[in-house]
């Protein structure tokens, strides 16, 4: 189907005369307007560049415009398919609305009659596509499975992953470690069509050296001591799904050449057979290490980095997406606090913003579990947060220019820290939208949607309305 706006509209018919004037009605429609005069010169081309609106006549040469309609239907069912027909084939035009197309029209027609029909076609596929990218653009701007932002580049990678998650092609996940590379490999695996397959994750930094083959590819009985039956490995037990490669950088050379022939044949060969094993599975490997170094450096093979290396998803440091702090906090307190009404002290909030956290994600939650435990699971303060973050960020400077409400010791929601964090930085570029929104991480949209929310307009005190734009 087309990207893009213009309709691609096709005339099969073995008259000229009809094929011709079809097409000038299309042209004065803005379609882009092509023309077969068989059944088979319209299968061929279908696989390449299927047309949103094909206009066919019922009797054709050798094949029927009805068996064409079934072919269009099982390659391209998206495509909107009309029959012309005698006044004598109406019947059959009628069977073949019920086998899938839009509508019939008979010959001969009248011009605006056609053209009425060509644009209610029209009209109905630019529906359909425009509700396909609403129900994706809702997918990838909500949660996903533990997969939690609203900055842009959070939603880059959702984005990535609805395009990734119903076909085998190998995907590359970098980012530093806590990123949460293992959430973003389980979210293309369950949220696609190999959901119901399995799902095998391997931490390849954890696998014993002498072991790893024997891990990976499985092995027969009696290969070596105290192999008393045969195991079947891991790729294997993936067989149908996707195999998940954790920290893929730490394997050594010699297995990443094992494990480019398993890719590159699709077969593993367990350790003491003479005989391979089919697989057919998805591999998505993840890495924080920087693998074009590597190979460079002679510590990774360059022909398994661009195996692997098919699609990239780079998954970024929390410290360049801090605007997804407050979410991130409402979900862990969701998490380890449910139902119960726990605050953050300005104080605790301005040290856990302004915070680099190098442990990214998976240390932030480390901090509020520890946080709960430790408080009294009603207000955090900085003396429950770990002594690590108070020294990285200087005791003496925590709440240094924080506009705080009520004192530095009183309570406030995750809210308002954010309207305060948005209220500030929008004073310091003196109502520069664009430099704002480019300082908080999140797109232009969505700072005028909580600028509008918190009712701060630029240059003005806080509680005034924004002004329209």
């Amino acid at each position: 189907m087309a990207t893009g706006s213009q309709i691609r509209l096709l005339v099969v018919d073995d008259e000229q005369s009809i094929r011709r004037l079809c097409m000038t009605i299309g042209d004065t429609l803005g379609y882009s307007c092509s023309e077969a005069e068989s059944a088979e010169a319209v299968i061929a081309r279908l696989s390449q560049n299927p047309p949103d609106i094909v206009v066919t006549d019922l009797r054709l040469p050798n094949l029927s415009g009805a068996e064409l309609l079934r072919q269009i239907k099982a390659r391209s069912a998206e495509t909107e398919v009309v029959i012309m027909t005698g006044h004598g084939s109406v019947g059959s035009a009628v069977e073949a609305m019920k086998l899938g197309a839009y509508d019939y029209i008979e010959k001969p027609f009248r011009v605006e009659e056609m053209r009425l029909l060509l644009r209610r076609m029209a009209e109905k596929i630019r529906l359909v596509k425009e509700n396909r990218v609403l129900r994706e653009r809702v997918e990838t701007e909500q949660e996903l499975d533990g997969i939690i932002g609203d900055s842009p580049t959070i939603r880059e990678v959702l984005r990535m992953i609805g395009r990734l998650k119903d076909n085998r092609t190998p995907v590359l996940i970098s980012g530093e470690s806590g990123t949460g590379k293992e959430l973003v490999a389980r979210a293309i695996h369950y949220r696609g069509a190999f959901a119901q397959m399995p799902f095998v994750a391997v931490d390849c930094g954890a696998l014993v050296s002498t072991l790893m083959e024997s891990d990976l590819f499985g092995y027969e009985k009696g290969a070596f001591t105290g192999a008393v039956k045969s195991k079947q490995g891991l790729f294997q037990a993936a067989d149908g799904g996707t195999i998940f490669l954790d920290e893929i950088g730490e394997l050594p050379l010699e297995m990443q050449a094992k494990l480019l022939r398993v890719l590159q044949e699709k077969e593993v060969r367990p350790v003491g057979s003479n005989t391979s094993v089919s697989v057919h599975l998805r591999v998505i490997a993840a890495t924080n290490r920087d693998l074009e170094a590597a190979f460079r450096e002679g510590t990774f093979r360059k022909d398994l980095f661009f195996r692997l290396n098919v699609v990239t998803v780079s998954l970024p440091p929390l410290r360049e997406r801090r605007s997804d702090i407050p979410m991130l906090l409402r979900c862990f307190l969701d998490r380890h606090a449910s139902g119960e009404n726990v605050q953050f002290t300005p104080a605790a909030m301005k040290l856990l913003m302004s915070y680099d956290w190098p442990g990214n994600v998976r240390e932030l939650e480390n901090c509020i579990s520890r946080a709960l435990i430790l408080g009294d699971r009603e207000r955090i303060d900085v003396s429950d947060l770990p002594p690590s973050l108070l020294t990285a960020c200087g005791s003496g400077t925590v709440a240094k220019d924080m506009p705080l409400e009520g004192g530095q010791s009183s309570a406030t929601g995750l809210e308002e820290l954010e309207r305060l964090t948005i209220a500030r930085v929008f004073e310091q570029v003196g109502g520069d939208k664009a430099m704002a929104g480019k300082m908080l991480g999140i797109s232009r949209a969505t700072l005028y949607r909580k600028l509008k929310r918190y009712q701060i307009s630029g240059g003005a005190p806080v509680g005034q309305e924004v002004a329209a734009e």
